[in-house]
């Protein structure tokens, strides 16, 4: 079954400053003090050659072949074609260029897909590419928070790995790990003093459930669950909702302008490859609108005054709704984000969202390593100019 059958279709993000007080059912929230935070959904979970021995199921979904080309392109489960070709998530060289595109873009950090700590399915895959992305998060700068897909718990137990009782503490048991490992992390974010948690999708542990987890864990976190705000979370979030339209924007705003907290989301579009893939009908498509449907977004979002924004998504290929730039759509929708969000880059020109790339292909073509990572180093603070002297510096 794909994600958006598993989900009520809504998307999810991050966080506002509040606090959990002693009380249950009594949350406030601190006055805002800070630039809003904007965050891109990441999708860890792309297998590819020649990094991989294979080509993973999201560049294949059991129906393309990534190995055939045809007109330059490589047959992958998608609508659009990533502007460095279909590549492998576990390659520290592509999170690099990633983060580095973001940075250039205005965008803080990403909120990254976790699968949990099992050896099911392609789950350690996710896992050890995850951890990939923190480390380059943490040397580069950018923020990370966690999304659980709890829809695994439900897998585990239909696969016999765990049974139903054990559901909640096999989920406190994941979360109590991230606690001891990743929320120390100086990237995590943080609301309150409190890691920020998300869980995406209502196919794993019911709404009673959660309130049972949340409880049983170690130290408190600050949790948001999609669409809905579960008993125990400070707030929701949202995600696109082909099924709905374009009014369930504006539907999120109105059912969450009284929770303590609430995190609106932008996004380009949704044009999935699932009929084409014969995974399902697919879904209504929502439409790019010549970039319209990510700025109207993104300044509903912004407007909204909440202190964090997720962009759904910086890579999911499959369902279209991908900011990472294309050979469809170039650059366009950083250069959108950034001029929407009036970048500490201002200045920035569509020639230098070349040099990640530029940056990518020279770490493949045997760069030194020092000189790359000085070239990182100076786009990661803005010394553009540093980075393109360097890049054009004879090898």
């Amino acid at each position: 079954m794909t994600r958006p059958e598993k989900i009520s279709y809504l998307l999810f993000c991050v966080l506002p400053l509040l606090v959990y007080p002693g009380k249950a059912g009594a949350q406030s929230v601190e006055p805002v003090k800070e630039p809003q935070l904007v965050l891109a959904h990441y999708m860890p979970w792309y297998t590819a050659k020649p990094f991989s021995d294979h080509w993973g199921w999201h560049w294949t979904m059991d129906h393309f072949d990534p190995g055939k080309e045809t007109d330059g392109k490589r047959q992958i489960a998608s609508k659009f074609y990533p502007i460095i070709g279909p590549y492998d998530s576990g390659d520290p060289d592509v999170l690099e260029y990633h983060l580095l595109l973001m940075k250039l873009a205005g965008i803080d950090g990403v909120i990254v897909d976790w699968y949990g700590l099992t050896s099911h399915r392609d789950y350690a895959i996710l896992h050890r590419n995850t951890t990939r992305l923190l480390q380059q998060c943490e040397r580069l700068k950018m923020k990370f928070v966690i999304c659980y897909e709890d829809q695994t718990i439900a897998a585990l137990v239909d696969s016999k790995r765990i049974i139903k009782v054990n559901q909640v503490s096999h989920a406190v048991g994941e979360i109590n790990w991230l606690g001891k490992y990743w929320f120390k992390s100086g990237a995590y974010v943080k609301l309150g003093g409190k890691p920020v948690l998300l869980s995406f999708g209502h196919a794993g542990l019911s709404r009673q459930e959660w309130k049972a987890c949340l409880s049983r864990l170690d130290s408190p976190v600050a949790y948001f669950s999609q669409d809905i705000r579960r008993d125990g979370a400070v707030g929701g979030f949202g995600w696109p909702a082909p099924k709905v339209g374009m009014r369930q924007v504006d539907h999120f705003f109105q059912q969450s302008a009284k929770w303590p907290a609430r995190i609106p989301a932008a996004f380009p579009r949704f044009d999935d490859i699932y009929r084409q893939a014969g995974i399902s009908e697919g879904y209504p498509v929502l439409p790019d609108n010549s970039g319209r449907t990510l700025t109207d977004t993104l300044q509903k979002a912004i407007h909204s005054k909440a202190p964090i924004i997720q962009i759904a998504t910086w890579n999911d290929w499959g369902e279209g709704t991908q900011i990472e730039p294309s050979r469809e759509h170039g650059y366009r929708d950083l250069q959108l984000i950034r001029r929407t969000l009036q970048s500490e880059y201002p200045d920035t020109t569509p020639k230098d969202f070349l040099l990640p790339k530029r940056l990518l292909d020279a770490r493949r073509s045997g760069l030194e390593t020092e000189k790359a990572g000085s070239i990182a180093n100076a786009i990661g603070t803005g010394e553009l100019k540093l980075a393109m002297n360097l890049l054009n510096e004879p090898t």
